[in-house]
């Protein structure tokens, strides 16, 4: 009767596939390593941490404007919710394009760029704003931490220090 363990001493086979290609033996490199940019520090890529934390502000910034802004208008309360989404859109294309960041990235110290060199520009910071908002590519990231919306806009974020 069999216990499950293996007697070898090696890993168990579901081992090798849950635990993804790093378990199964392969040597993947560090996140950015294919896109040349640095392991550590300034210009690194930005972990999964610090662009939540970024996103949080940034929306949490983006409901307070829009709750003052349907007070002062005197819009029905279902309508905040669909002038925080446009507030945050309008923000994140502005601040992206122009700065390569927003007010919570500024706080984390993170920041866009495109992988060519060039500003984002507001077409590209445009294409990863929409698909933000679709929240769905913004979910599935490679192994470089970049989402779809980012691969879309061959953009990175990275660290400012």
């Amino acid at each position: 009767m069999s216990s499950g363990r293996e007697t070898t001493g090696g890993p168990r086979w579901t081992q090798t596939w849950l635990g993804g290609a790093r378990s199964a033996g392969a040597e993947l490199g560090y996140p950015g390593e294919r896109l040349g940019l640095p392991e550590n520090g300034t210009g690194a890529v930005a972990g999964y941490g610090r662009r939540l934390v970024a996103l949080f502000v940034d929306w949490g910034l983006c409901m307070v404007i829009a709750a003052a802004a349907a007070r002062t208008l005197e819009l029905a309360p279902q309508s905040r919710s669909l002038l925080t989404l446009g507030v945050f859109a309008l923000q994140a294309v502005v601040l992206n394009a122009t700065l390569g960041m927003t007010l919570g990235k500024r706080l984390c110290g993170i920041r866009v760029v495109r992988l060519d060199g060039r500003p984002v520009g507001p077409v590209w910071a445009l294409v990863r704003t929409v698909l933000v908002l679709f929240v769905v590519p913004a979910l599935f990231w490679d192994r470089d931490h970049r989402g779809l919306h980012d691969r879309a806009a061959d953009t990175v974020v990275i660290g400012l220090s």
